[in-house]
């Protein structure tokens, strides 16, 4: 009787575990928000089943709930074109502290402050700030009176006082800190939406170069590159593509987000291939081609492997691995490049996603994020942009 009690137990527990890692497994791999082509379940994973307020599993217990949201299928012109990014930020970002010699030794407002890498100043005693010029003045013709900041740091915003101080070397007060108002530099275009007259680039932020902090977007264009070739690609050095800026506007930039760059788009034409963008489920391990310009050939279509689909949707960026197998491609440039980021990834006649990153062990691999992604925070900007 006892060892009958003591199997019943252990299978309880085991019923217990089993049931608990299911739960935890449907939480990770179901998304928050699912867009379906139609009512159906087919993104779900086996032994999963949906109500109209949350997903099951085993039809039982509840795992999460998950908004569901039945869209039609949407058509993109895909680009791989190599473009220019001017970008502009919504005040100017902290990219480092440092000291100031005084009469009194060296000290650092900007610490006593409070102030970190990474952080926006936006405005000086209610002057709103645009240019690291304007604030240099500011600080600079303060004579020593405190001024009273507007910072935001990641979501939130403070405020807080910073008294400048008059520097031995050349009489004049300083705060500091070194800021940026504005980057640049060269990514590919994945795809336009003529629904939307909108463009999406990267698959990632443009983030600043010391701080690795997301810039916040004030205002920005999008312009046309010429490619003259690469720097190749190798373990533990990744290439990168060579071009420079040229004449023409693709559009005017409207947000910089964690899953891309996205913009107005002034180069829609009639004759322009219309495919149709993948959902994340349909998007299979296997050949895939990606759209790319590494010369000044134009953009090519050239041959990949998706290795890996990663569970999770909800994650931004890395969402799938792609190796590059296109003897050409790895003869131009090694495999993945910096700049190549957002090169559309095509499958089965559909766009299934972008290039992100490549591994910096291996110039053949990179990540990607899946084409749906993408799209979805092309309609929250087009929905902000028209409200």
């Amino acid at each position: 009787m006892k060892k009958r009690i003591q199997r019943l137990a252990a299978v309880l527990l085991l019923c217990c575990v089993f049931s608990f890692a299911a739960v935890l497994y449907g939480s990770y791999t179901i998304p928050d928000t699912v867009q379906l082509l139609s009512e159906d379940d087919a993104y779900l994973p086996v032994l999963y089943s949906r109500t109209q307020q949350d997903v099951r599993f085993l039809k039982t217990v509840a795992v999460k709930k998950s908004k569901v949201q039945t869209t039609s299928r949407i058509y993109a012109e895909p680009l791989g074109s190599a473009f220019g990014i001017k970008l502009y930020t919504e005040g100017v970002m902290v990219v480092r502290t440092d000291a100031v010699d005084t009469a009194a030794g060296s000290v650092s407002p900007a610490q006593k402050a409070g102030l970190r890498a990474g952080d926006m100043i936006l405005s000086v005693d209610g002057q709103t700030v645009r240019s690291n010029g304007q604030l240099a003045s500011l600080f600079s013709e303060s004579g020593g009176r405190p001024l009273i900041l507007c910072v935001q740091r990641e979501s939130a915003v403070f405020r807080t006082t910073l008294t400048a101080e008059r520097s031995v070397s050349d009489g004049k007060y300083h705060a500091g800190i070194w800021v940026r108002d504005s980057s640049a530099g060269i990514g590919t275009l994945t795809f336009a939406v003529p629904e939307y007259g909108m463009f999406a680039g990267l698959g990632h932020a443009v983030c600043d170069v010391d701080t690795g902090k997301r810039m916040p977007l004030r205002g920005g264009e999008a312009v046309n590159v010429h490619v003259q070739g690469s720097f190749k690609g190798r373990a533990g050095e990744p290439g990168e593509l060579c071009g420079v800026f040229a004449g023409g506007s693709i559009g005017n930039l409207t947000d910089n987000t964690e899953s891309g760059v996205y913009g107005t788009y002034a180069l829609f034409s009639e004759a322009a291939r219309l495919l149709p963008v993948a959902m994340y489920y349909e998007v299979q391990e296997g050949e895939a081609t990606i759209l790319a310009e590494v010369d000044a050939e134009g953009p090519k279509e050239y041959g990949v492997q998706i290795t890996k689909l990663f569970k999770n949707p909800d994650a931004m960026q890395k969402n799938l691995v792609v190796k590059v197998t296109d003897p050409a491609l790895i003869e131009k440039t090694g495999g993945i490049v910096q700049g190549m980021s957002g090169s559309p990834i095509l499958q089965n006649g559909m766009i299934v996603g972008a290039v992100t990153h490549v591994f910096i062990q291996d110039s053949l691999q990179g990540f990607g994020i899946y084409a749906q992604t993408m799209l979805h925070q092309m309609q929250q900007t087009a929905q902000a942009e028209a409200s």
